[in-house]
């Protein structure tokens, strides 16, 4: 039996300011990934790696973060950004409720106030982290 890896969400770009990267990675896998900013791969292996698992996602990763959690200060230093899929209520036409997702962009620190039993509730999905390049090298 062939098994399938949900490859969605798993890719690192880059612009002239920042640094995109699917969440959908694990940090083992950032490790090895070519594609991912060398930079990056440092300060994963250095800061990030000592505190987690790697075999947690991003996704997972950044999900469950402590606000008091050093790694929010590390977060903090490289100016990151989550983008994040939120299950909202939207009034339809003819006045009648309809939930669908929205995209919303949050700092990390924005992301670790809310805990993760309203996080659940919310339908929050983790999607991509966005990193400052010039702050990311400043460490």
């Amino acid at each position: 039996m062939k098994k399938s890896v949900y490859e969605d969400y798993k890719y690192s770009m880059q612009d002239v300011s920042s640094l995109y990267i699917g969440a959908k990675y694990t940090l083992g896998e950032l490790l090895r990934e070519e594609a991912v900013a060398f930079k990056f791969r440092m300060i994963v292996e250095r800061y990030i790696l000592p505190k987690a698992d790697q075999e947690d996602t991003l996704e997972t990763h950044l999900y469950y973060l402590e606000p008091e959690s050093f790694l929010v200060q590390i977060y903090k230093q490289m100016k990151a950004r989550v983008k994040v899929n939120v299950l909202e209520d939207r009034r339809a036409p003819g006045g009648r409720v309809k939930r669908q997702y929205t995209t919303r962009i949050l700092t990390v620190e924005e992301l670790t106030a809310v805990p993760p039993d309203q996080k659940e509730s919310m339908g929050m999905v983790v999607q991509e982290l966005k990193v400052s390049k010039l702050a990311m090298m400043s460490m």
